[in-house]
């Protein structure tokens, strides 16, 4: 399934939780696919308030393909630390420059 936001690629991750992550085309156009995802942790709190919905961050990529920094663009706050701790673990295929990718976490309230 591909979901549009303001970009014009979308990847899809489902996890354990049902979460779905997705990544766009950094600023400059220049495609970083995703090497390896953590999936985020569903904050127990959050869980048990029947708090979910997405969390979009924006994530600046190292030329390294690590993860310098992340923003919480939106989402419940709740939600955002799991999300960012686990964009914070991802690794990105490695290219000559930084960029910048938005990047969608989507919590299932409904899924263990």
């Amino acid at each position: 399934m591909v979901i549009p936001l303001r970009t014009s690629f979308r990847l899809l991750l489902i996890g354990g939780l049902t979460l779905c992550a997705t990544s766009a085309f950094a600023v400059d156009g220049v495609h970083r696919a995703v090497v390896t995802r953590v999936s985020p942790v569903y904050p127990e709190l959050a869980r048990r308030m029947h708090v979910g919905g997405k969390v979009i961050l924006m994530v600046t990529i190292q030329a390294n393909g690590s993860v310098a920094a992340t923003k919480v663009e939106s989402g419940h706050a709740l939600l955002t630390s799991a999300a960012e701790d686990a964009v914070r673990q991802w690794r990105f295929t490695p290219t000559s420059e930084t960029s910048e990718f938005e990047v969608e976490i989507n919590f299932n309230v409904d899924s263990k």
